[in-house]
């Protein structure tokens, strides 16, 4: 029977929320291969991990219990090893820092395939992957022309498995080759300024162009304040120096996810609906009708900014 391996994402410790997307994805390759969905926790609480990612559709989770941070050498070797224990078919990985710094060397020491930052993948007689390119203007699909394969995902493509499972709960042990070990993590700096992360808010208030000037950020602060949200820009607002890259929403910036994403002004490129087209519900807020973002929207509101903005922080407060 073929086996789907998914390498969860944790950090600081907390599994990333792409770790539970990855299982609606694994899941659906796994069905697809008519085989088992096998999950791996490498490193941290493994023992409290494991117990969150029992959900719907997981056969196994595998613990690995190597350490408390994320180190390269130690995932190479626990992938690589558990890949061969439960001959996987598949391995797939967030599209994340972590996921992109061992998914190569995985790749290369299994002599297999990778194909990152997949937006979709469909098997029948054989793997393709559908990938973004040219800021999300042109999709391509890949052929993957291999038995076994490597695949990274992107975050906000697929919902969150959420409803419990009834996985088995397999520690993996194997014999780590401590001089091949070359890396120690010492310690965690935040990149970025301020200690927000965008990507974990439940509801964004994004600010785009059409605020005009850094003057009038307060206005959709006030409605942030307001919401109990948290506040986030498309790129022109952070080049512009108003707020700081670590708010910035899109392809350059963060890919976000929340419940409720309000977009201010922002009209709707490419680059930034790459990054927030995964929100459950998009209101828009817009003077110009043919607005990209309001193909996207759930609700939209053709009209000034400056005098919605205001009734609407008068309706919440």
């Amino acid at each position: 029977m073929s086996a789907v391996l998914a390498v969860a994402d944790h950090r600081r410790g907390e599994l990333r929320d792409v770790s539970f997307e990855l299982l609606t994805a694994g899941r659906e390759l796994a069905d697809d291969l008519d085989g088992e969905l096998h999950v791996a926790v490498i490193g941290g609480d493994v023992e409290s991990f494991a117990d969150k990612l029992d959900r719907d559709g997981v056969d196994v989770v595998h613990t690995v219990d190597e350490g408390e941070e994320f180190n390269h050498d130690v995932y190479v070797q626990a992938v690589e090893a558990l890949c061969g224990e439960i001959d996987a078919t598949a391995i797939l990985a967030p599209n994340s820092v972590n996921g992109l710094d061992y998914a190569p060397a995985v790749a290369n020491g299994l002599s297999i395939p990778l194909v990152t930052d997949a937006v979709a993948l469909e098997y029948e007689d054989g793997l393709e992957v559908t990938r973004e390119m040219y800021g999300s203007k042109v999709e391509t699909t890949v052929e993957v022309d291999a038995d076994r394969f490597f695949v990274t995902i992107r975050s906000g493509e697929w919902p969150a498995t959420e409803d419990r499972g009834d996985a088995s709960l397999e520690p993996f042990e194997f014999d780590l080759d401590e001089s091949a070990v070359g890396s120690r993590v010492t310690g965690f700096e935040e990149v970025g300024e301020g200690d927000v992360d965008i990507s974990d808010a439940d509801v964004l208030v994004s600010i785009g162009r059409g605020i005009e000037e850094e003057e009038n950020l307060e206005i959709v602060e006030a409605l942030a304040d307001a919401l109990d949200a948290t506040l986030a820009a498309s790129r022109p607002v952070v080049d512009n120096g108003w707020l700081p890259k670590n708010r910035q929403v899109g392809q350059s910036g963060k890919v976000v996810t929340p419940e409720v994403y309000i977009a201010v002004g922002i009209s709707g490129a490419v680059q930034h609906v790459a990054g927030m087209k995964g929100a459950k519900t998009i209101v828009a807020i817009n003077t110009d009708p043919n607005a990209p973002i309001f193909d996207i929207a759930d609700y939209g509101i053709v009209d000034d900014l400056f005098e919605v903005v205001p009734e609407l922080t008068e309706q919440f407060s």
